[in-house]
């Protein structure tokens, strides 16, 4: 709570900043609404804080001369961004300002999945999800996953801690970050539970995401053996608890439940009931595959 709080009387002190916030000019420090000071929040190191002062307008270049010292000071001595070194007093590599944590990013975009969802669960205007939906998929896109080996810093589909600028990919080994990459993508597909029962939601999903044309599918079943099925063009298909889902385009909303023993059940509507959702929980090998129309 104290980071970019600065003492009032290092301000006074100031004749630069005191002049500054008698102007209104927010370009280095801020007042908030309770009378306290805040440098720049968009300062991330010195600097950042000595390009602004070079930018301030000429009338300020006297008592910026006499000044910047003292500033940076006051600056630094808030920051202490030399003593800043993350985990490195127990991992074995500097970790700091600079670093893309690849969790980091994984959890940003998870928040903006619940925040979109949410926006599409309350109505909110086609324009506000459109915002939020183009939001998460810029994050997405942000996913090492989707970097080159040369951003990454290593083969992008394998699993590191973190990118230290000008330095390859760090500290090999898959993390937390999976979890909200698993919610994230099924949130994605559609996959939702309430009380226990299994829904399904289009809203979210790209449309970009059907195939254009006919595909093969292959899958490990309950029993663990292979099996594969014929994709047409306009469809989707991945497994939830080892049964394929298959996701067609269209105007009546409702889900084909087959099962081992040759039957099928036509469901209206977009959710399973309890039973058929505890069959797949529980590996039973009772459903064998969803066909969603939405």
């Amino acid at each position: 709570m104290d980071k970019n709080n600065i003492d009032p009387k290092a301000l006074a002190g100031s004749a630069l900043l005191t002049k500054l916030v008698e102007d209104g000019n927010a370009d280095i420090v801020t007042q908030d609404c309770l009378g306290g000071y805040h440098f720049n929040g968009n300062f991330n190191n010195v600097k950042a804080l000595r390009a602004a002062l070079a930018s301030l307008p000429s009338s300020y270049a006297a008592l910026v001369a006499s000044d910047q010292k003292d500033v940076e000071a006051i600056y630094e001595g808030i920051f202490n961004h030399k003593a800043f070194t993350g985990r490195s007093g127990t991992f074995f590599g500097y970790e700091g300002l600079g670093s893309i944590y690849w969790h980091m990013v994984s959890k940003l975009r998870l928040a903006a999945f619940e925040v979109t969802k949410a926006a599409v669960e309350s109505n909110e205007s086609s324009e506000v999800v459109g915002r939020l939906f183009d939001h998460y998929f810029e994050i997405n896109a942000g996913i090492g996953a989707h970097k080159s080996p040369e951003l990454y810093g290593a083969f992008p589909t394998d699993p590191y801690s973190h990118t230290p600028g000008g330095k390859g990919a760090q500290q090999p080994g898959m993390t937390g970050q999976v979890k909200e990459d698993l919610l994230c993508r099924f949130g994605e597909l559609g996959v939702r539970v309430t009380d226990g029962c299994i829904h399904f939601d289009r809203a979210l999903l790209n449309g970009e995401e059907f195939l254009k044309e006919h595909a093969t599918f292959d899958y490990v079943t309950v029993e663990q053996q292979w099996q594969t099925l014929e994709l047409p063009a306009g469809s989707l298909a991945y497994t939830l608890c080892q049964v394929p889902v298959v996701h067609l385009k269209g105007d009546t909303p409702g889900i084909e439940v087959k099962r081992a023993d040759g039957s099928t059940q036509r469901v209206a509507g977009l959710s399973l009931d309890l039973d058929t959702s505890r069959a797949m929980f529980r590996r039973s090998n009772d459903v064998v595959q969803l066909t969603v129309v939405a």
